[in-house]
């Protein structure tokens, strides 16, 4: 299974490294690797979370994210996301901005000889609006999570009181749009609070309809599961479609740190698509469907915890990040160490169960 799961993106890899190689020779192909490499240290909390709700899609849909998602995942955010955000905010057309991509300043220094800004500096320029719309899905994502009851619970001495919070409706939109409003007071640049305030609106609203329009259909699944195939075969194409523009919109949300934090590494596209897109993507799906295969978050049941706390993390960064730096080594040592953290927990929870199993089969057991 793990030879089946991994080999495409073991093969993808090599051939990524190849072309990397010949493309810019040695000092490229360590790029390249490297880049895979941050990428996936980033985004395997992401994983864990594309898990959690792949698994509730049909088979069809599934192989939908994993053929069609990936295409988006590798060309449309790693490649084509950051050049329309340079088309969008320098008012360049997409071939212009391409070139811009591809012919840097000398010494990748962030402007032109004439003072125009470079293709880098573009988009590090749109980063507040980026984070903040990325926060602010991710941030109602975690707050959802943190404030609903569950019967299981990992850092019990706090997600008990919050789902207890939880109680009161909406509360998860009035903490997340408190949060975005001070990050707009005091972390943003006067001539940005604007842009922030929107950006994070539409976050927050982007997130609400897709996560609404899928749990409407997930509904219709459960009223429809007694009227036969055919309304439920339809019912669930309609809830996985929307589940499926979730998990696209939940990628571009994970993906823009792990593309600003490429362009400290190198700001070639060609390089970035073929580490980001190619390598990193590719692994991240891997671990994704391994997760489903194997049954892993039922197996190690804080897994899921671990990854929103992960994630509850990366949407701070994120707005954090608008008004002072924070190096992407600790993003992605944050998302590391709760999923850890988590694998750990969910280990010595399962060690601790068996006795218990043991016991009970021996109590159930006939005398003789």
């Amino acid at each position: 299974m793990i030879t089946r799961i991994f080999g495409l993106s073991v093969a993808v890899t090599v051939l990524s490294l190849v072309v990397a190689f010949l493309y810019g020779g040695p000092t490229a192909l360590a790029l390249c690797a490297i880049l895979g490499i941050l990428e996936v240290s980033l985004s395997f909390d992401n994983a864990v979370i594309n898990a959690t709700v792949l698994q509730r899609m049909s088979e069809f849909w599934q192989r939908i994210f994993l053929t069609i998602g990936v295409v988006i995942a590798v060309f449309g955010m790693r490649l084509v996301f950051p050049l329309a955000i340079v088309w969008i905010t320098a008012g360049l057309g997409p071939i212009e901005a391409f070139d811009l991509a591809l012919n840097p300043p000398p010494d990748d220094a962030p402007y032109f000889p004439d003072g125009s800004p470079s293709y880098e500096t573009l988009l590090t320029d749109a980063h507040p609006q980026i984070a903040a719309f990325g926060g602010m899905f991710l941030a109602l994502l975690f707050l959802n999570f943190i404030f609903e009851e569950r019967e299981i619970t990992w850092l019990s001495w706090l997600e008990k009181p919050l789902a207890r919070a939880g109680k009161l409706d909406m509360l998860s939109v009035v903490v997340a749009g408190t949060g975005l409003i001070l990050t707009a007071e005091f972390l943003a640049k006067e001539e940005d609070r604007s842009t922030v305030l929107v950006a994070g609106l539409l976050g927050m609203i982007v997130y609400i309809a897709v996560d609404g329009l899928g749990s409407m259909f997930h509904t219709e699944d459960l009223e429809n599961a007694a009227s036969g195939p055919s309304g439920l075969v339809k019912a669930t194409g309609k809830a996985a479609f929307f589940l499926f523009l979730y998990l696209e919109v939940l990628d571009a949300s994970f993906s823009f740190d792990g593309v600003i934090g490429a362009f400290a590494i190198t700001s070639d596209p060609i390089i970035i698509a073929l580490g980001l897109g190619f390598i990193g993507a590719m692994f991240v799906r891997s671990i994704t469907v391994y997760l489903v295969r194997q049954g892993t978050l039922s197996e190690y049941v804080y897994l899921e915890h671990g990854a929103h706390w992960a994630i509850g993390a990366l949407a701070a960064i994120l707005l954090i990040s608008i008004g002072v730096h924070v190096d992407e080594l600790i993003t992605g040592l944050i998302g590391v160490a709760f999923i850890g953290a988590a694998f750990i927990s969910s280990i010595l929870r399962n060690r601790k169960d068996e006795p218990d199993a043991v016991d009970e089969s021996k109590e159930a057991a006939p005398v003789s």
